[in-house]
């Protein structure tokens, strides 16, 4: 395995702050509030957009998400949305310069839908592990069972959420800073149907091309085995960040 796969590369402090930046006020974003810095952990470099690198092999996660569906998953869709991320920001700036917006709606769809995959499954990609699943923990484990009643009640409606997203989307456990406390939301595509202002701290794409290879058109089954990757301690880290950051800015 290469280095590459094996460590995870964490934003400075200025590039995430810029990555943060430049999705602030997408329209029906996730990300429409400024996000930890670990959210956009490797998606943002020398000003551009990136596709950072998958922090463990493509077969890591097998037998549950196979190799082939990681290769594809990782190095085509998700560098799509990178692509049309940068291409969108590029067109805006020359748009900006020329004092022309007549294209500006199309830009904000495609900004909105681009960013909004591009930083998904940014987090997606560490929110899993190999010989992951189990049980959290620590405050996380606290703060579900407080918010859903029980570990059980979570896991049921985060796995409801996910199955009944109609056509293509995620199911997304978020910290929701009014409240201080944990929410499951659903999005439709990469931005439709979530709720302002909050931080994904779990997200699991069932999208189509995330599970077809291996599940073909059984959802359920890829979600109930999905649990067996799940990273914990990176929920855990995003949930310390989130709170974090709502206590520097009410404290």
């Amino acid at each position: 395995m290469s280095e590459g796969l094996t460590r995870r590369r964490v934003l400075t402090a200025a590039g995430a702050g810029a990555a943060a930046a430049g999705l602030a006020g997408i329209p029906g974003t996730v990300f429409a509030a400024p996000a930890p810095a670990i959210a956009n952990e490797g998606a943002f470099k020398d000003g551009k957009y990136v596709l950072p690198p998958l922090p463990y092999a493509y077969n890591a996660l097998e037998p549950h998400i196979d190799e082939q569906t990681m290769k594809l998953h990782h190095d085509v869709h998700h560098n799509a949305y990178v692509t049309g991320l940068n291409k969108a920001m590029d067109a805006m700036a020359e748009a900006r310069t020329a004092g022309k917006f007549d294209t500006i709606q199309a830009l904000e769809r495609d900004l909105s839908f681009h960013g909004s995959g591009h930083l998904l499954h940014t987090i997606f990609w560490n929110n899993m592990k190999p010989m992951g699943g189990g049980m959290p923990g620590g405050t996380l484990e606290e703060a579900l069972t407080r918010d859903f009643g029980s570990m059980q009640a979570f896991k049921d409606q985060f796995s409801s959420a996910a199955r009944t997203v109609e056509g293509s989307g995620w199911g997304l456990l978020v910290y929701e800073p009014a409240a201080q406390r944990l929410m499951v939301c659903q999005a439709e595509k990469h931005q439709n149907l979530t709720v302002w202002g909050v931080t994904p701290l779990l997200v699991l794409d069932v999208w189509e091309h995330a599970y077809y290879l291996k599940y073909q058109n059984r959802r359920p089954a890829y979600v109930d085995a999905w649990w067996n990757v799940v990273n914990w301690a990176d929920v855990q880290q995003r949930l310390n960040m989130a709170r974090g950051m709502t206590t520097r800015r009410t404290g």
